[in-house]
């Protein structure tokens, strides 16, 4: 590996921290942990410690290479704090001005009074932190923008119209604020700041952290660690800390590769970097490929899909990951890649088995190559969950149809989340359906085989039945969208 450094800087009510971590924290302390042991950041509190609830919610802002800087709300309890490495980090402490004796309400913070936004005040600084980046990146937003930017905050004892009120009155102004004077130096230091800095290697007693800065030190430090652990979003592996006081010995963090966030729009396909954000994907797709976008558009909440990648998502290999069904239905190829070698493999293929994917030793998911649909070609995909907004799925399901022009089938792929231990496809339902009229006749006989292929659990989110009938009532749903 690269000549390294034990310490990560990142900026704090506007000054630079440096934090040593061979003398102080552990380097797996969530960016909550460390903000609450400061006697002057108690505003962040502590929810439900796995990015339900949005009361621990900052916003994290680095440079977007002009000069500017790009505003995201984030849950602070999902961000180890070697990730903010290079990074603003913005509490609820750091809105109001002070001017001498007077205190100076920052414009999200008026509004939420003023609308009377606020009840007991616990969700009450996530709110705030949500609607300061809103605040930052939309002028007038729509409905639906708010809707989304606040789905990832929960309040138990009010009702949301007078936040929604509070951030429509708030940002109906430029997002001019005292942070726009000092934008440009701070976009200067942190530019500095990654631009001599070196990776971050950190041992403290039996744990091991990497945060390489290129691709190549990650294909190395893969090669030699085979068990450590890869993270760029680290949604999933924070929960293993969180919730199930799991100790992670070593970790390669690679969210400060740039190498791997990219995005290829070519003639026949879309190659997306493993290290693309969810919301990055989200915004790539909104024009160029509709059934994963809509299925992102109900995805985790806005600050999950601001740290959650799409590499991250495939490579966790889960039941009920929402992207899964979207590509197997579209014959996504996972671009696999080591220090002297690169493969591809389909989706489908790649996931082997319960939270289990075909990756060999010193291998990383590089990217992910879509095929573009043919224009004889229907995909939609379909989340069933027990609640719109900030749900896990009961079952998801994404399906493709290729007709000839007399309405008969030529070619059929019906994926399914939440059906079994992996995304799978039912397999005779589409041998069936195929060469036959796509009629309810036909569609209800399939959505019968579809059920009868499945033999899925009972959990918390439904049970089997429940998910028996709903697998081929989406099936059903998407004949009627066709």
């Amino acid at each position: 590996m690269a000549e390294t450094q034990s310490y990560i800087s990142f900026v704090l009510d506007g000054r630079q921290v440096n934090i040593d971590f061979t003398n102080e924290l552990a380097p797996t302390t969530t960016v909550l942990n460390y903000l609450r042991s400061l006697p002057s950041h108690k505003g962040v509190k502590e929810g439900c410690a796995e990015g339900d609830c949005g009361a621990c919610t900052v916003v994290v802002a680095e440079p977007n290479g002009n000069n500017k800087l790009v505003y995201k709300a984030v849950d602070s309890c999902l961000l180890f704090l070697p990730m903010i490495h290079g990074k603003q980090l913005i509490t609820v402490e750091n809105l109001a001005q002070r001017k001498g004796h007077e205190i100076i309400l920052h414009p999200v913070q008026k509004a939420m009074v003023e609308k009377y936004g606020s009840q007991c005040g616990y969700c009450t600084p996530g709110f705030i932190m949500s609607m300061f980046a809103l605040y930052k990146n939309y002028t007038n937003p729509t409905r639906e923008i708010i809707q989304d930017a606040l789905t990832g905050n929960l309040c138990r004892c009010t009702g949301y119209r007078p936040i929604i009120d509070a951030a429509f009155e708030a940002c109906a102004f430029n997002g001019k604020d005292h942070f726009s004077d000092k934008e440009q130096d701070i976009a200067m230091l942190l530019s500095k700041i990654t631009a001599e800095s070196k990776s971050i290697f950190i041992k403290k007693g039996e744990q091991t952290y990497y945060k390489p800065k290129t691709l190549q030190e990650v294909l190395e430090l893969r090669l030699s660690n085979p068990k450590a652990i890869i993270i760029n979003g680290a949604t999933d592996v924070v929960l293993r800390q969180n919730k199930k006081h799991e100790f992670l010995r070593e970790i390669i963090d690679i969210s400060g590769v740039e190498e791997l966030k990219f995005f290829k729009n070519n003639e026949n396909e879309w190659i997306f970097g493993a290290g693309l954000s969810m919301q990055s994907v989200l915004k790539l797709t909104e024009k160029q490929f509709a059934p994963l976008h809509n299925i992102l558009k109900v995805f985790g909440s806005l600050q999950i899909r601001n740290i959650a990648t799409i590499g991250g998502n495939i490579g966790s290999a889960s039941p009920i990951g929402d992207t899964l069904p979207v590509l197997f239905a579209a014959g996504a190829i996972v671009n696999i890649m080591s220090l002297n070698s690169t493969r591809n493999v389909k989706i489908e293929e790649f996931i082997t088995g319960y939270r289990s994917v075909d990756l060999r030793q010193g291998e990383i998911i590089y990217s992910i190559t879509i095929p573009k649909p043919l224009n004889d070609e229907i995909i939609k995909s379909y989340k069933f969950s027990k609640r719109k907004d900030l749900d896990i799925s009961t079952v998801s399901a994404a399906f493709k149809l290729k007709l000839s022009a007399k309405k008969d089938v030529e070619d059929a792929v019906f994926a399914y989340g939440g059906m079994a231990a992996t995304t799978k496809r039912a397999y005779k339902a589409e041998q069936y359906i195929k060469g036959r009229k796509w009629d309810i006749d036909t569609v209800e006989q399939a959505a019968a085989l579809v059920r009868d292929e499945f033999i899925p659990i009972s959990d918390a989110r439904a049970d089997a039945e429940t998910r028996r009938i709903a697998c081929g009532n989406l099936l059903i749903k998407f004949w009627t969208e066709t």
